[in-house]
């Protein structure tokens, strides 16, 4: 049994009879993905009160009752709970850089640029920039009209989780088109080495497919007008003349 299990059982057994409950938590706890500034440390609660912690960085347990305070002088004074100690502070730096690449590293969001028709032609249209399946949180999209930031009829969705580990995010702007304007949506992600840039093409937008398809609707209705021409002059020549005979009646006079 370690050492700091120990220090949780004495602290159950001495606690109070009208204790509600009492946990503890151990974590390793780094900033930079070498471990250099890796920190192993232990907290124990009775009632969501901290009562004791063991600091990896100070080697020694610290005491926040008189009870706690206690153990804890007794425990920093025993050989065996002082090595205990170092090596899970050395255990927890030796094995951040393993569990930073295993199950921090940077995922890159997956980006769709697209476009949303306005609800009548009064209003102007929406673009759509949505970044999928990434990891950190941590993401910024920017709209840029001609290379400069456009801040102006843009809206976000925050980073929503997938419950994968993974986010997604959705930005929106209201625009306009112009003929020459230039629209990108910027993407800045911890997983990038710099800002991608997407830019949108008029030419895959919703309007111009209205284009081809109205376009192609008309060369089906002429194509079907001079079918019904020809085959109503086909009928039109297969028509026997039948001759007619005219009778004559004298004209009577008194």
């Amino acid at each position: 049994m370690s050492p700091a299990l120990v220090f949780f059982t004495l602290l159950l057994a001495f606690s109070r009879a009208d204790a509600l409950y009492g946990h503890g938590f151990a974590r390793c706890q780094f900033s930079f993905p070498d471990g250099h500034d890796a920190v192993y440390l232990e907290q124990y609660y009775f009632n969501k009160r901290l009562v004791a912690l063991y600091n990896g960085t100070l080697g020694k347990m610290i005491g926040y009752t008189k009870e706690t305070i206690k153990y804890a002088n007794i425990y920093n004074n025993n050989p065996a709970f002082v090595n205990w100690g170092k090596r899970k502070t050395e255990l927890c730096k030796r094995n951040t850089p393993l569990a930073y690449n295993a199950l921090l590293k940077s995922v890159e969001p997956s980006v769709r640029l697209r476009s949303v028709e306005a609800v009548d032609s009064r209003h102007p249209g929406m673009l759509v920039c949505s970044a999928y399946n990434f990891y950190p949180q941590q993401i910024r999209l920017t709209w840029l009209r001609n290379g400069q930031e456009e801040t102006s009829d843009v809206m976000s969705t925050d980073e929503l989780p997938n419950g994968n580990w993974l986010y997604q995010i959705h930005s929106f702007l209201e625009f306009t088109p112009r003929p020459g304007e230039k629209i990108t949506c910027m993407v800045e992600h911890a997983s990038l080495m710099e800002p991608k840039l997407y830019d949108w093409e008029p030419t895959a937008d919703s309007g111009t497919n209205n284009i081809v398809v109205g376009t192609a609707g008309l060369l089906l209705g002429l194509v079907f007008s001079v079918a019904g021409l020809l085959y109503y002059k086909k009928k039109s020549s297969e028509r026997v003349l039948v001759p007619t005979t005219e009778v004559f009646y004298p004209e009577h006079t008194l």
